[in-house]
């Protein structure tokens, strides 16, 4: 990712941030975020960028992270994972925010289109600069073209 796109996203999650103190927000008082399994899917994290928060379906808005259901190559996989449980270290190691940011309430899939803050710093922003997400550009990402893997 080049050096203007994560000054860019940076500075769009800084503003975000700052949002906070004026934007209506879920807290989470220090939840337990597990992996998501089975039917029990009340707090916890489904992939890379989506979790349920108390029984909500969050697509994190700002991110795009590797596909685990359907990924198109083995390393896609590989890193969804890392960054699935990375996301629930992260949300399991402070105090949770989520916030609504921008015009669009949900996804075409249902999902409600949330920052997801911890501790006061973006968990997407986290998840970029430990190259486990990408900012969100409008698409998904081409994962395996971007680690030199063909698609399955």
């Amino acid at each position: 990712m080049g050096a203007f796109l994560r000054h860019q996203h940076t500075l769009a999650a800084a503003l975000a941030v700052a949002a906070l103190a004026r934007a209506p927000a879920l807290a989470g008082v220090l939840e337990q975020y597990k992996i998501c399994g089975g039917d029990a899917r009340v707090t916890c994290v489904i992939d890379g960028d989506t979790i349920m928060h108390q029984g909500l379906r969050i697509r994190i808005i700002d991110i795009d992270a590797p596909e685990i259901s359907a990924p198109k190559c083995a390393g896609e996989a590989a890193l969804g994972h890392k960054a699935r449980h990375r996301l629930r270290d992260l949300l399991n190691g402070g105090q949770v925010q989520i916030v609504k940011f921008g015009s669009r309430d949900e996804d075409r899939y249902g999902r409600k289109l949330r920052l997801v803050v911890v501790n006061g710093r973006s968990a997407g922003d986290i998840l970029i600069t430990e190259g486990l997400a990408w900012p969100w550009e409008g698409r998904r990402h081409d994962w395996c073209r971007a680690l030199g893997q063909k698609p399955k």
